[in-house]
């Protein structure tokens, strides 16, 4: 009760800017500084610290770097969840503080690493009730990202009724579900944070042949432990202690011999150790 108590802090602008029909998908972080407490009057304790990047229509940038670096604070400005304190970041040139909050957020498909899923059938949990997205769409969906198998293996298929949070399914049916999602909405922006992290291999390799897919033409962010999943994206970012630390290609920052290398070699070694 404590939470529903809780006032909303992010709302809509009180003269609300209107976004085009279609946005390009250009995301620009220009020197964002942000803390989640600030009560204390002692300098705040900074998780992102002038952080600037761009990520240019249609290009698949990966964030990586240790646990706590703020890759998934990267991700919560961006849907505004919450409010920078410093700096601005913008969608196609618009600051993203400006128009509707839903305008923005039905722009951005968001697959997490932890899958929500309702009791509801498969259906409704692809098209999360919208009335936008019919039955043929949900079918497309779940065969282009390869959901449709086990899919149609269940007693009533697409009808079938999940249980609490998806429980009738393994974590890797529940993420493919999560991913004709995000298909089914067709978004201009994907954002994946650490969405295979927790399948076996044969579903990372289903999903991985899938995504190809899903992120051609898109604006993609991809938030990744794993750093073979990320090798192939067009630029990478290496966040440390809340800033840029390295930016370039995945050869470019093995060439560099930085943190990048470091964190490459010490997950390979472990990968065949």
């Amino acid at each position: 009760m404590q939470l529903l108590d809780e006032d909303i802090v992010i709302e809509d602008p009180a003269e609300p800017r209107a976004l085009p029909p279609q946005t390009a998908g250009r995301i620009e972080f220009r020197d964002v500084w942000f803390a989640y407490g600030k009560d204390s009057a002692d300098e705040p304790d900074w998780v992102l610290k002038g952080v600037s990047f761009t990520v240019e229509p249609g290009e698949k940038l990966a964030i990586v770097g240790h646990t706590g670096a703020g890759k998934t604070t990267i991700i919560n400005l961006l849907m505004r969840f919450y409010d920078v304190d410093r700096g601005q970041i913008l969608l196609d040139d618009i600051p993203i503080d400006t128009p509707r909050l839903n305008d923005l957020r039905r722009r951005i498909a968001l697959v997490l690493q932890d899958v929500f899923l309702f009791s509801q059938d498969v259906a409704y949990n692809i098209r999360l009730g919208s009335p936008e997205i019919d039955d043929a769409q949900i079918r497309t969906a779940a065969e282009r990202i390869g959901a449709a198998p086990f899919i149609e293996r269940l007693e009533q298929g697409y009808a079938q009724a999940l249980g609490e949070r998806g429980s009738t399914l393994s974590v890797g049916e529940r993420q493919l579900v999560s991913f004709a999602r995000a298909l089914a909405f067709d978004p201009e922006i994907l954002v994946l944070d650490e969405a295979t992290s927790s399948v076996d291999s044969e579903i990372e390799a289903q999903i991985e042949a899938a995504t190809d897919e899903l992120l051609r033409g898109r604006t993609s962010l991809v938030i990744a432990h794993r750093l073979s999943t990320v090798q192939n994206s067009d630029r990478l970012i290496v966040l440390h202690h809340g800033e840029v630390h390295e930016e370039g290609t995945h050869e470019q920052l093995l060439e560099a011999n930085g943190l990048y290398a470091r964190l490459h070699e010490l997950q390979f070694a472990a990968a065949v150790g």
